[in-house]
C-alpha cells in the first residue's frame, strides 16, 4: 500500500474508536475513571490498547491489597499476538479485581471503558492525575 493509503486506513480505524472525554489516560495505554468517593481509581487499558493487541485470551492481574507505585506493573495482557505489562497510572493499593476477566477475558475488547475494567484502586495522591492526558491529548498521541 502506497505511504498515502497506509495513513488514511490507520485514520480511518482511529475514528472508529472511542475516547471518553471523562477519563485520563496514559502514554502506556491505559485509562483511568475517579469513582463519586474521588480517591478510587478504575483502571483499564483503551480501546486503542485493545485493538493494538487484538483477541485477548488471558489476564493476569495483581490481587486486592498490592501496593502500587506510579508506573509499577499490575498484570499482563496476554493476546494472540502477544503479552504486554500492565501499567499503573496512579500509586495506590489495589481494592477491588475484575473477576469477570478471569472467564470472560474477552470484555477487554468488547467493552474497554465498562465491562472490560481491571483493577480498582485506592490512590495515595490524588494530584498524580494531574501529569495524565486528557481525551484530546490522547488522541493526538495515538494519531501520531
Amino acid at each position: 500500500m502506497p505511504p498515502a493509503a497506509v495513513y488514511q486506513s490507520q485514520r480511518s480505524v482511529q475514528s472508529k474508536m472511542t475516547f471518553p472525554e471523562d477519563l485520563h489516560y496514559t502514554k502506556d495505554h491505559e485509562w483511568l475513571r475517579i469513582e463519586d468517593d474521588g480517591t478510587t481509581a478504575v483502571v483499564g487499558i483503551t480501546d486503542f490498547a485493545q485493538s493494538e493487541l487484538g483477541d485477548i485470551v488471558f489476564i493476569e492481574l495483581e490481587p486486592v491489597g498490592t501496593e502500587l507505585d506510579s508506573e509499577s506493573v499490575f498484570g499482563t495482557v496476554e493476546a494472540v499476538k502477544t503479552v504486554s505489562e500492565l501499567f499503573a497510572p496512579v500509586a495506590g493499593t489495589i481494592t477491588e479485581v475484575n473477576e469477570e476477566l478471569d472467564s470472560n477475558p474477552e470484555a477487554a475488547n468488547d467493552d474497554p471503558y465498562e465491562r472490560g475494567w481491571m483493577v480498582k484502586i485506592e490512590m495515595k495522591d490524588a494530584s498524580q492525575l494531574d501529569v495524565l492526558l486528557s481525551s484530546t491529548e490522547y488522541q493526538e498521541l495515538v494519531a501520531a
